[in-house]
């Protein structure tokens, strides 16, 4: 008894508990040090941003030495001496040490992704660290490591699971490509027809005999496209979570019957062909990095977990994984489904209750007056679940841009608004990738070099705007951009040239959507940024499969204007109910601006059709409900006789309407979905009578009363 107490006290601490903490807060910190270089000012650096900047890598340097992650503490000490000397000013901050910072916080997030997962490809930092070392000694730095950071976010996409980045790879590399597992197989061959199609991007063959025994498909890719180039097009058709790059080497990729394939009984092993001491099977920490670890008494590193490959690639991915609950979307929606129908059933009691006598029935009317207030904040509740801001989309697009304008020799500011509109986890997820593709457009084809900027009478810096907006019963976002514009004629030629019908009678806007066409792009040469034509249709392809539309406005000369409309999904709006006849119509309480009663004289008729009506000192056009639905008409002499005042897309209207019902939540539900579209019409609810009613789609009715 003696002789065990005496080991666990010789053995100290179990560090190893504390791990997940310290990812959390080094994946913080890193962020934080990102963002806070992204918007240090060069010229004129304030002291408390350098100080912030250097407390952040200190905090990580400290947890990694702590845990014995040796890699990770000496990558950070070398930023370390960098950042103090430019705290106490004996250094001037330049955008070359601002761009070897950020790909060293790169690295560093693929680092620990690899301590966590507990395998993967060791990270190479050699230049990296010389070149921090350069820079702390005030030596410039050759061109060619001035213009590397440019590769680093491809090391820390999630996707890339540990390849190397190298984006400014001139010479061809052969890489294995995963994908799956896939619902539809045959997606997976789609990849290989794009390579045919497009030669100039290289190789891309099977290795697996195009029968995968784990339901994964892999590849042979031989190209001189970076990692992040090729996932931005595969993206484009196949799921990003389905998608990993990966070396090619001895280990990857065989299965049984393939050459090379290691015996039966090694086949059998859940690591989808890896086996032990397999040349090229990831490892716990590398050769490397145990030669160069703490010593382990100090600081045991985390103990590999056997797993299969793909879930340990996952893991070891470059992003580090939050200690969350995760919840699958299906359950979530079933949650959200039940909620709408207590909403139903809450709002069907508060229906029957009015021919109750509650001064009689005092218990009844206070459970349900509870019931409706419990029941609005458990709808609060459960749809926040699946609620998340903007700014997670909009925070990765800084970094993107900095690189690819430092890439194409642009200069640009992004501003961005509406970076605390909440949309569903499930529309961000699928915006993502349209939104990334319209955004580098913006940067390739729109803005234009500094010195045609100035040129032009512009400022040398081109702006690109990203904003999100709830704009009635829909989601708007704009990407926005102050660059050259579209050229009708230019669009028109291209359009000719690929043999598209494209008359000169087309209007502007006809003309802009040519650029939806399938390979239709404006690129005078190929480049690895763009100029393929795979993108702009396949955006167009995915919003309208959300049930969404594309809108483009431009003005050649001073800049374009992409607009994504995105209808409703299933939610709980609060609505105001009004009556025409005996039809029952909701409008969206966030776009009702106000009502009144009509008196003799206000209506004006216009032009002999139209009629505007004069509220305080602005017109605005008058719709009849009536008229705009046929709606039928069983009381002969009552006219519609209330005013409901509604705006959106920055426009207002006057409805005429018979009555106002009450204000009420309802449960939004797809019409499309259950019945089919109907004109000026975004969904449809249940009341708590039991009948149907029409929510109405104000956007439309806008557009309808300007045209």
């Amino acid at each position: 008894m003696a002789e065990t107490s005496s080991d666990n006290a010789g053995a100290g601490i179990d560090l190893s508990q504390f791990y997940q903490v310290f990812f959390e807060e080094a994946g913080e910190n890193l962020d934080r040090m990102e963002q806070q270089l992204l918007e240090v000012d060069i010229e004129s650096a304030d002291d408390e941003e350098l100080n912030s900047i250097f407390r952040c890598a200190h905090s990580v340097k400290g947890g990694a030495a702590t845990f014995g992650f040796a890699d990770v503490a000496e990558l950070t000490h070398q930023m370390e001496t960098l950042l103090d000397k430019l705290r106490r000013r004996e250094l001037a901050p330049t955008p070359a040490m601002v761009d070897v910072l950020l790909a060293s916080g790169d690295a560093l997030r693929a680092q620990l992704a690899r301590h966590q997962g507990g395998g993967g490809v060791e990270i190479d930092t050699t230049e990296l660290l010389f070149n921090i070392r350069a820079l702390a000694d005030g030596e410039a730095l050759p061109a060619r490591a001035a213009a590397a950071p440019a590769a680093a976010p491809a090391a820390a996409a999630p996707v890339a699971d540990a390849a190397p980045a190298n984006a400014a790879a001139s010479q061809a590399r052969q890489l294995e490509l995963r994908v799956g597992p896939l619902e539809d197989p045959g997606q997976a061959d789609n990849l290989a027809e794009l390579f045919k199609e497009i030669t100039d991007l290289g190789t891309l063959e099977p290795i697996d005999g195009g029968q995968p025994s784990d339901g994964i498909r892999r590849f042979k890719v031989v190209t001189t496209s970076s990692d992040s180039d090729l996932l931005d097009l595969f993206t484009f058709h196949v799921a990003r979570e389905a998608l990993a790059l990966l070396p090619l080497g001895p280990g990857y990729g065989f299965h049984a019957g393939n050459p090379g394939a290691p015996e039966p009984e090694e086949t059998r092993d859940p690591g989808y062909g890896f086996f032990d001491d397999a040349p090229g099977a990831p490892q716990a920490g590398g050769a490397a990095a145990a030669a160069t670890a703490a010593p382990a008494a100090a600081a045991p590193a985390p103990k590999p977990v056997a797993k299969p490959a793909a879930k340990a690639e996952k893991a070891g991915g470059a992003a580090l994984d939050s200690s969350t609950l995760r919840v699958s979307v299906e359950k979530v929606d079933q949650l959200i489904n039940l909620v709408g129908e207590l909403v139903i059933t809450q709002a069907m009691l508060a229906q029957n209750s009015k021919s109750v006598d509650l001064a009689l029935h005092q218990q009844m009317a206070a459970g349900l007056a509870d019931l409706e207030r419990n029941t609005r904040d458990l709808q609060e509740a459960v749809m926040s679940i699946r609620m998340i801001p903007m700014s997670v989309v909009f925070n990765r697009f800084p970094r993107m841009l900095r690189d690819l304008a430092a890439k194409l020799g642009k200069k640009v500011e992004f501003v961005t608004h509406g970076e605390a509109t909440e949309l569903d986890k499930g529309l961000v997820e699928k915006i993502t990738d349209p939104l990334t593709h319209l955004v580098r457009n913006s940067c390739d084809h729109g803005i234009e070099l500094p010195a045609d900027r100035l040129a032009k009478g512009k400022p040398e810096h081109g702006t690109i705007t990203l904003s999100a907006s709830h704009q009635g019963g829909s989601i708007v976002i704009e990407v926005r951009d102050d660059g050259r514009g579209l050229s009708r004629e230019k669009l028109l030629k291209k359009a000719r040239e690929r043999g598209l019908d494209a008359p000169d009678s087309m209007t502007d806007q006809e003309v802009y959507n040519l650029i939806f066409a399938a390979g239709f792009s404006t690129a005078e040469v190929v480049t690895d940024v763009s100029g393929r034509g795979v993108g702009m249709d396949v955006v167009k392809k995915n919003i309208t499969a959300l049930g969404g539309t594309v809108e483009i406005d431009s003005a050649e000369g001073y800049g374009m204007s992409v607009k994504v409309r995105l209808p409703l999904t299933l939610a709980i709006m609060d609505g105001m109910s009004v009556g025409v006849g005996e039809e029952c119509y909701i409008l969206p309480l966030s776009s009702v601006v106000e009502s009144f009663q009509v008196q003799d004289g206000m209506i004006r008729t216009i032009g002999g059709s139209g009629r505007v009506v004069q509220v305080r000192d602005e017109y605005m056009p008058v719709l009849e409900l009536e008229q705009v639905f046929s709606v039928p008409r069983f009381d002969f002499e009552r006219v519609s006789a209330i005013m409901v005042v509604v705006e959106a897309e920055g426009g207002r209207v006057a409805l005429l309407v018979d009555e106002l019902l009450g204000q009420q939540q309802v449960v939004v539900k797809n019409l499309e979905a259950n019945y089919r579209r109907v004109e000026d019409v975004s969904g449809a609810t249940i009341m708590g009578d039991g009948r149907v009613a029409l929510i109405l789609d104000i956007g439309a009715l806008v557009r309808r009363a300007r045209h």
